[in-house]
This record gives C-alpha cells, structure tokens and sequence, in this order.
C-alpha cells in the first residue's frame, strides 16, 4: 500500500481529524498502564470516568449522526479505554474495601 497515494485520495480534514483521533485516545493509555501495574486508581475520580464515558459515548452518537469517520473511530477506542479504566477504579476500589480489616 502507498501511504502517499492513500494521502492524496484522503481529504487533508479527515487525516487531520484522525490523527487528532489518534493522539488523544493514546493519551489514555500511560493511565491505563499505571493504573494496572499499581492495582490502585485511588486517586482518580469516580465523577470524571463517569462523566467522561458519558461525554465519550455523546461524541460516538454525534459522530455517527454526521458520518465523521475520525470521531467515530477515536471515540469507540477511547471508550474501551476509559471503560477499562472505571472497571479498574472499580474492581480495586472494591478489593480495597475486602482488605480493610476493622
């Protein structure tokens, strides 16, 4: 496959909207790492994943409204994500609680 080829054909505004995609959804994953290897989300707020899955998932419905492409695909990963990160929060969370001895 010729990337530059695929450039030429590919609108300048759909490459930009992907690559935006791209580098924002990337964005999740050293709190995903991190969140994983310390098996603590602690300091993460249960109001922000929540909010944040809710805004995400009215991205992924506005997307899909207008046919944008970038938004829909960035969306959907950032949504597996960021879902990955709440079950985290609150697996520990609740892990947390068990071991908590009175």
């Amino acid at each position: 496959m010729d990337f530059a080829k695929v450039l030429e054909t590919t609108d300048f505004t759909t490459v930009l909207g992907l690559v935006a995609g791209a580098l924002t959804t990337i964005a999740y994953l050293p709190q995903l790492i991190k969140t994983w290897k310390s098996k603590s989300a602690e300091d993460l707020s249960w109001s922000m994943l929540i909010t944040l899955c809710v805004g995400i998932v009215l991205w992924l419905i506005y997307g899909t409204y207008v046919h944008d492409l970038p938004v829909i695909l960035a969306n959907i990963v950032t949504l597996v994500l960021s879902s990955i990160i709440l079950v985290l929060k609150l697996r520990y969370s609740r892990a947390k609680k068990t071991t908590v001895k009175p």
